[in-house]
């Protein structure tokens, strides 16, 4: 009879699949999903005979071995998990707890079956479509609330954390299939709240930086919001705003940022939206939306106006990724059912005590799969979504040549698989 063997410290981590679980502590591993500079994550699953809700399915964010054999990684990796832990917004993804299974560092997140939105806009493209100006203003709006929420966070004291993102940008967020839109990465954030000494060296992507991040210039919550103005602006355009032929040229293009109006790509764009874009893209920041609430109060008196309905993005993404979205549903189902050889947990098999959030964990409704899988194939009511003709001028591919080579998402995955990149990777390699 086949006996479980949990990960030896050093060996390989086997990965698993959603028809084959390997055991990780109190978990088991059901594939790899992602992986990058800093760590590599996992599609999980609770195991029976814990306090948390077996069945819930996770997203598990392992750290490098070879990073974590330095203590300033380790340490960077844990501030990550426990200030994401204060991070309860709807907008922002959930984590749960962060721990070590057999000298394994850990962070426990909630799953979201779907895509980022930089591979929604490359789909766009592809396909000579366009986000729905509602939809847009929706994503854009729900960043700004988790944006809002990191900026306003304060201590167990009540002093302000002065949580800046510094890397709000397409890969750092994530639409699922049903139709939740969450921030990813608060990486570069959670860094600078102690090792602000290496202001100069941790950048994010060349393209939605704020003029003030490329000349080096102090930084608060105004540059979020000029980030999530490029964001905005892209998606109304499905064109890069920023983009140059070498590094030095996009920085100057950040920092005269001369912004047209997207209603100049885009007839449906109104002037009201106009106005709101560009004041988030305002180079100045003193003429700039001065806190993400005022642009996301701003953005949800808009939609009100278009009568949006939520379900109506869901609609979108099931129909904008139809078959990847029913590849999700199969191995989501197959994650849920499948057993290993051996399913009787032992002691060592439910690991160390583990710093946990102390917000209830996410709901293990299977319709919905924990954190919006896209389980549920209710119709819900939602509109038919037009998509809209996209300007006859094909722009370069979303987050190709202007992307700095140092992208700081440490979630990030580029062409080649599992070449490093970000913040993360760039201290690694320095070593």
């Amino acid at each position: 009879m086949t006996t479980e063997r949990p990960p030896i410290d050093g060996a390989k981590l086997q990965p698993g699949a959603p028809t084959d679980p390997v055991p990780f502590g109190k978990y088991y591993l059901l594939g790899l999903i992602a992986r990058g500079g800093m760590a590599e994550v996992y599609r999980a699953r609770i195991r029976k005979g814990n306090d948390l809700a077996p069945g819930s399915l996770l997203a598990i964010k392992v750290m490098r071995p070879q990073l974590a054999r330095e203590n300033r990684f380790v340490e960077m990796f844990h501030r990550e998990g426990q200030l994401a832990m204060m991070l309860t917004n709807r907008s922002i993804v959930e984590t749960s707890e962060v721990g070590k299974i057999d000298g394994r560092h850990y962070i426990a997140m909630e799953y979201i079956g779907g895509r980022d939105l930089t591979q929604v806009l490359r789909r766009c493209q592809e396909t000579n479509q366009r986000i729905p100006v509602p939809h847009a203003v929706y994503i854009a709006a729900r960043i700004a609330e988790g944006l809002a929420f990191a900026h306003a966070l304060s201590d167990s004291d009540g002093r302000l954390l002065n949580i800046v993102n510094r890397d709000v940008s397409p890969s750092n967020v994530r639409l699922s299939y049903d139709g939740e839109v969450k921030l990813l990465d608060f990486g570069i954030a959670q860094a600078l709240m102690k090792f602000t000494s290496e202001i100069g060296v941790l950048k994010g992507k060349f393209s939605y930086m704020s003029p003030e991040q490329i000349r080096g210039m102090p930084l608060d919550a105004r540059t979020d919001v000029f980030s999530a103005g490029i964001i905005l602006h892209e998606m109304l355009t499905t064109e890069k705003l920023f983009r140059g032929d070498t590094e030095f040229a996009l920085m100057e293009k950040v920092r005269k940022a001369d912004v047209p109006a997207p209603s100049n790509f885009n007839r449906r764009c109104t002037p009201d939206l106009d106005a709101i874009v560009l004041k988030a893209l305002a180079r100045d920041v003193a003429d700039r939306y001065q806190t993400a609430i005022q642009l996301s109060a701003d953005l949800n008196t808009l939609i009100e106006g278009y009568r949006f309905d939520p379900k109506e993005l869901r609609q979108f993404m099931r129909q904008m990724f139809r078959k990847e979205y029913a590849k999700e549903l199969e191995e989501v189902q197959q994650a849920m059912e499948s057993q290993p050889p051996s399913a009787t947990p032992t002691p060592s098999d439910l690991g160390p005590p583990v710093l946990r959030a102390t917000h209830a964990p996410a709901a293990t409704d299977p319709a919905r799969v924990a954190e919006g899988t896209g389980a549920s194939t209710e119709g819900g009511g939602a509109r038919t979504v037009a998509a809209q003709p996209r300007s006859p001028t094909r722009p370069p591919p979303m987050g190709g040549a202007e992307t700095a080579k140092q992208g700081a998402g440490s979630l990030d995955i580029d062409a080649d698989g599992d070449k490093p990149k970000g913040f993360w990777s760039r201290i690694f390699k320095k070593k």
